[in-house]
C-alpha cells in the first residue's frame, strides 16, 4: 500500500502521545501499543516528508483546565498521572493550532481516551478518567469565544461522558451513532435521550445494529449528520474519533472499514479530531488512522486497504438496511422537535434528573441526582448531588452561557451551603473561569 503524496491540499496538525507510562494492566486493550504502530504507519508512508502534514508535541493540560469541566471527588490533583494532563493536553494543543491559524485542521491521536467521564469524576469507567473532547470544548470557548460548536462522536460506544457534560447546552449539538446500547457497553444512547430541559433535541442518538456496514455509516452520514449539521450552523466540529467499529476490533460488533472511516471523516469535514476507542492493535488502527488524516488533509485515500479486506464481506442485509433507514427518520425527527417542551420545563422552574453511574474498572456505584434551575433568558444552572465509593459531592455549576442573574443565584447558593464531614461543596463558575470548594 502506499498512499504517498507530495503536497496536502489542507495543512493538518498531527498531535501523537502513545502514553507510554500509563495503562490499565500490561495487557489490557486500551495500552501504549494502541499508537505504536500508527506511528510505524505513519512513517512508513511517508507522511512525515508531506508538505503541509505538521507534526506538533502535545503539552500539559492544567488542573485547572480540568477543574472548568469537572467535578473530581476528591480532587483532580488526586486522581490523574501525568499521562491523562498530557492527553488532554494534546487536544488543548491541536485546538490551539486550529485557533492560531498554524494549520486548518489537526487530530489529536492521543489516550488515554475520555468520552465516558461525565462532569462528576469518582475514577475510572470505560477506560476514561477526564473528558478530554469536553475540556478542550471549554478550553476554545474560554480563550477564543467560540460559541456554537458540534461534537459528533463516531467511537462504537455511546459517548455517554460527552453526552452527561453538554446535556443541557443548546450551543452545543452532540451527536453520537454507536452500536446499540442493549448490545454493549455502557448500555445506553437511545432515542429518548434528547437533551436537558433547555437543550432538548440538541443531543441526537443513532444506536446502529450489530455488524453495521460502510453502507449503513454512510447512510446515516448522508440522512441525518449532515443535514443537522447544515441547520444548526456550529463554528466548530470536533469528531470524537473512535475506531472501534472496525470489523476487526476485539470487543465491538460492528463491520466498518478503514475506508468507511476516511469517507466519513472527508464527508464530516471536522476541525478537529480526537481520538478515542479502538482496539484492533494491528489490524485496524494503522490504516484507520492514516484512512482519517489522509482525508482532513485533502489527499488520496483510495488504496489505503487493511491486509485481510475482502470486499465480499461488507454486503449489508437488507434488514439492516430497512432498519437504519426508519432509525434515520426518528433521529431526524429528535432534532426537528428541539424546544418544543421547554416552555414547558421552564414553568416547572426546576427539573430534576436522577442516574446511577458504574464505574466498570473498580467496580462501584455512584448514585446522582441533577437539578436544572431553569431561566427564561439562558439555559440556567446546575445543581448537582452525588454519593459513591465513600465520598459525597454537592455542586453548583454555572455554564458560559448563563445569564448574570443565574450566575449570581448560583454563587449564593454555594456560599450559603454548609460544609459537612465527608462532604465536598463546590463551584464551578465558567463564565468567571473560577473553581471553588469548601
Amino acid at each position: 500500500m502506499s498512499s504517498y503524496m507530495p503536497h496536502a491540499l489542507h495543512k493538518t496538525a498531527l498531535i501523537l502521545f502513545p502514553a507510554f507510562d500509563w495503562c490499565i494492566s500490561p495487557n489490557h486493550p486500551e495500552r501504549e501499543e494502541r499508537l505504536l504502530y500508527t506511528r510505524d504507519q505513519l512513517i512508513e508512508e511517508g507522511l512525515e516528508d508531506v508538505e503541509n502534514i505538521l507534526f506538533f508535541n502535545p503539552e500539559l493540560a492544567t488542573f485547572h483546565d480540568i477543574n472548568r469541566v469537572h467535578l473530581c471527588v476528591p480532587s483532580a490533583e488526586k486522581l490523574l498521572t501525568e499521562s491523562h494532563l498530557i492527553s488532554a493536553g494534546g487536544t488543548l494543543r491541536a485546538a490551539r493550532a486550529v485557533m492560531e491559524k498554524e494549520a486548518e485542521k489537526a487530530f489529536a491521536i492521543v489516550r488515554p481516551p475520555g468520552h465516558h467521564a461525565m462532569q462528576t469524576v469518582f475514577g475510572d469507567r470505560g477506560f476514561c478518567v477526564i473528558n478530554i473532547e469536553a475540556i478542550m470544548v471549554e478550553y476554545i470557548r474560554r480563550h477564543y469565544g467560540v460559541r456554537k460548536i458540534a461534537i459528533v462522536d463516531t467511537d462504537c460506544h455511546h459517548g455517554d461522558g460527552t453526552q452527561d457534560i453538554f446535556y443541557n447546552d443548546p450551543d452545543t449539538l452532540f451527536i453520537s451513532m454507536h452500536q446499540d446500547g442493549r448490545t454493549l457497553y455502557p448500555g445506553s444512547g437511545f432515542l429518548h435521550e434528547t437533551g436537558g430541559p433547555a437543550a432538548e433535541g440538541y443531543t441526537i442518538n443513532i444506536p446502529l445494529p450489530p455488524n453495521t456496514c460502510d453502507e449503513g455509516f454512510d447512510k446515516v452520514m448522508e440522512r441525518v449528520v449532515m443535514p443537522i449539521l447544515d441547520e444548526f450552523e456550529p463554528e466548530l466540529i470536533i469528531n470524537s474519533a473512535g475506531q472501534d467499529n472496525h470489523y476487526s476490533d476485539p470487543i465491538t460488533n460492528m463491520n466498518f472499514t478503514a475506508q468507511g472511516y476516511a469517507r466519513l471523516n472527508r464527508m464530516l469535514n471536522p476541525d478537529i479530531c480526537v481520538l478515542e476507542g479502538g482496539y484492533s492493535i494491528e489490524g485496524a488502527l494503522p490504516y484507520t488512522n492514516l484512512g482519517i488524516i489522509l482525508a482532513m488533509a485533502g489527499m488520496d485515500f483510495s488504496q489505503v486497504r487493511e491486509p485481510d479486506y475482502d470486499s465480499t464481506n461488507f454486503v449489508q442485509p437488507q434488514e439492516i438496511n430497512k432498519y437504519i433507514e426508519a432509525l434515520c427518520s426518528k433521529a431526524l425527527g429528535v432534532f426537528a422537535g428541539r424546544g418544543s417542551k421547554k416552555q414547558e420545563a421552564q414553568q416547572r422552574r426546576i427539573v430534576t434528573n436522577q442516574k446511577n453511574i458504574f464505574y466498570d474498572t473498580t467496580g462501584f456505584h455512584v448514585q446522582e441526582k441533577t437539578s436544572y434551575h431553569l431561566c427564561p433568558e439562558c439555559p440556567g444552572y446546575s445543581e448537582i448531588n452525588t454519593s459513591g465509593n465513600n465520598r459525597h459531592l454537592h455542586a453548583f455549576t454555572v455554564p458560559f452561557n448563563a445569564c448574570p442573574r443565574c450566575q449570581g443565584e448560583a454563587r449564593d447558593m454555594f456560599s450559603k451551603s454548609k460544609p459537612e464531614a465527608g462532604r465536598i461543596n463546590a463551584l464551578q463558575d465558567r463564565i468567571e473561569d473560577i473553581y471553588e470548594t469548601k
